[in-house]
């Protein structure tokens, strides 16, 4: 790789650092526990997309929440794939499954909403399966979601460390 090449090396401390952030994830998503920060902004991101969707349409509201939780975390592995930042791509991946597992938890709820809510009490994902008339599949569905969370976040794993060794290999 020369001076004027764009591309960013991937180090052993990238790999390193990633694999602990997914460590730690695992770990609280296997115990059902809250990753306050990551977890909070998320809160964030979703509560603010109910009335930013609202401007759109008022049926849109319901899928706000989760579109813009969503949608922050492709915007980062946007962000780090145009600076060519493989890290950065593969710690906004992890982020991206890591909502797809707090998305599992509320679909999971639908039908027996004991989940403690935000605003005003409404269920969004009772209220979109309904919509969809699925709503006795709830707990499936959020099975095949938070499989879909733990793909995104190995997946992201095993390609940084793919691309690191590549990249061992090749100089």
């Amino acid at each position: 790789m020369t001076d004027g090449d764009a591309s960013r090396k991937i180090n052993g401390l990238d790999v390193a650092a990633a694999t602990l952030v997914f460590l730690i994830l695992a770990s609280f998503i296997v115990s059902g526990g809250w990753v306050p920060l990551l977890d909070s902004a998320n809160l964030a991101f979703h509560e603010a997309g109910h009335p930013l969707a609202g401007l759109l349409s008022e049926r849109l509201t319901v899928y706000g929440g989760t579109l813009l939780q969503l949608l922050f975390p492709l915007l980062a592995v946007s962000h780090f794939a145009r600076k060519d930042n493989p890290t950065g791509v593969a710690l906004g991946v992890i982020w991206l499954g890591e909502n797809f597992h707090n998305i599992a938890v509320y679909m999971a709820d639908a039908r027996v909403q004991v989940l403690p809510l935000v605003g005003n009490g409404d269920h969004d994902w009772t209220e979109i399966f309904l919509r969809w008339g699925v709503l006795r599949q709830d707990t499936r569905i959020a099975g095949f979601t938070h499989f879909l969370g733990w793909l995104l976040m190995a997946g992201a794993m095993i390609w940084l460390f793919r691309a690191w060794r590549r990249q061992q290999t090749q100089g």
